[in-house]
């Protein structure tokens, strides 16, 4: 071979990190003659913002490509040609269910008429790009419970400690190879044997209880094989991580330091895309019955009891001043992922980001026209520079002295679940239908 034609498997060494080689332009002679294409890789990250926001700071009086950021989205005026600001958007079905916004946020689920959720956009982007990595996703919380449901409407558990996702990427299981291999074949003999008795009990059911068994089989086979990637992944090894990087990402950070905390996990999120861990992230950000307080910046009632504010002024002001403390954390992390290369562009150029809540004006529950800002992914067929408003269709409709608030959908039609169609879409998910989704969304397209 000759020397220029570089294998993937080959490391850079330096900057104080050991990284496996992005795919470069020196790879493809090789790769051609060995009848292999080139292929974008994409990756999604998914952030959830709880409580909503202060609506009368946060909304943006125009829309188009000349609008202007609001307040709390100063942060972002550098990034304003790779982000698109997203009003009026709503779940249907999340409409008037309070703290269960989270719950449906990615999954469009009609919480409400079931107990049991559909599968969040996130697993289905998981479903294409698991192949590719030594995990298929990574979910991440620092309150409650995950963003990230299965097909069969089972929560995904939650990573909350900036170090346990930073061990859990990087480091080997404690007992080495040997010993997770064969702890990974007990689960498997034990799914083998669960499958086999499930089986046989099929032909004894009724048509009901068939089909909740086929739902119980489906969690069962999700596992096997997350079971059979994770057996195949142990004879590759981890990236090597410098001690420098380790010391700064390898550590337990109280929500006392909400900007620390954040900034980390943004910091794991970039590079577990550099080094290709995974290609899909959710991060739960707070849970919607609580919500962190910034006490760093002086504010220290949860979000959860500023969103209730009553119209008062002092905890309006703070729950603002919270809305630009997350949304400039949320900066730093486009900052990294546009200081990080990849290939001949950057990670943020093959990154799609949704940042956002599944309410808007907490105080009331209000969940028609949602915060939601999209960002990166330009190589993905992802256009930005301009606020997309669904709520300027129609006349507006909401309180008088409260800009931005509004009692019911101005437009119908404007779906989250069809910027989540979109989203997968743009993933390669082979689908033309997500939840009550009405076809893509031509606007950022």
């Amino acid at each position: 071979m000759p020397a220029w034609h570089l294998n993937r498997r080959h490391f850079l060494r330096g900057a104080g990190v050991t990284l496996a080689l992005p795919l470069l332009d020196c790879m493809q002679p090789l790769m051609a003659a060995e009848g292999t294409a080139r292929q974008q890789v994409k990756r999604s990250v998914f952030i959830y913002l709880p409580n909503g926001v202060n609506t009368s700071e946060y909304q943006m009086a125009t829309a188009g490509a000349d609008y202007q950021l609001s307040k709390p989205l100063a942060a972002l005026e550098k990034h304003k040609s790779v982000i698109t600001p997203i009003s009026g958007m709503h779940h249907p079905h999340g409409l008037g269910h309070h703290h269960n916004c989270r719950r449906i946020w990615l999954t469009g689920g009609k919480l409400g008429q079931t107990d049991r959720n559909s599968i969040s956009i996130d697993q289905l982007m998981a479903q294409v790009t698991a192949v590719h990595t030594r995990f298929s996703s990574l979910e991440l919380s620092n309150q409650g419970g995950s963003l990230a449901w299965t097909a069969d409407g089972i929560q995904l558990p939650a990573l909350f400690s900036p170090g346990v996702v930073f061990r859990e990427l990087f480091e080997d299981p404690k007992g080495g190879i040997t010993s997770q291999r064969q702890s990974l074949r007990r689960r498997g003999s034990i799914l083998d044997a669960v499958l086999g008795e499930a089986r046989s009990l099929e032909t004894e059911l009724g048509s009901k209880d068939r089909g909740r068994l086929e739902q119980y089989l489906t969690s069962v086979r999700e596992v096997e094989i997350r079971t059979e990637r994770a057996d195949k992944w142990l004879d590759t090894a981890r990236p090597k991580i410098e001690p420098s990087i380790q010391s700064k990402l390898n550590r337990e950070i109280s929500l006392q330091m909400l900007g620390d905390y954040l900034r980390t996990m943004y910091d794991l999120i970039a590079l577990a895309f550099h080094t290709d861990m995974t290609r899909v992230v959710t991060f739960n950000t707070g849970e919607e019955g609580q919500g962190p307080a910034v006490p760093e910046i002086g504010v220290k009632q949860d979000r959860h009891s500023l969103s209730h504010h009553n119209g008062n002024p002092d905890r309006m002001k703070e729950l603002a001043q919270s809305d630009t403390f997350n949304i400039t954390q949320f900066a730093y992390l486009l900052d990294r992922l546009a200081a990080t290369p990849d290939g001949d562009g950057t990670l943020l150029d093959t990154t799609m980001i949704l940042y956002g809540s599944g309410m808007a004006y907490g105080h009331s529950h209000g969940n028609a026209s949602l915060p939601l800002i999209l960002a990166g992914g330009a190589k993905l067929g992802i256009k930005h520079g301009k606020h997309v408003d669904f709520n300027l269709t129609k006349e507006f409709q909401g309180y008088e002295k409260t800009p931005g608030v509004y009692h019911k959908p101005v437009n119908e039609q404007a779906r989250l679940s069809s910027l989540l169609l979109t989203m997968a879409q743009k993933m390669d998910v082979p689908t033309e239908r997500f939840a009550d989704s009405l076809g893509s969304v031509s606007e950022v397209i």
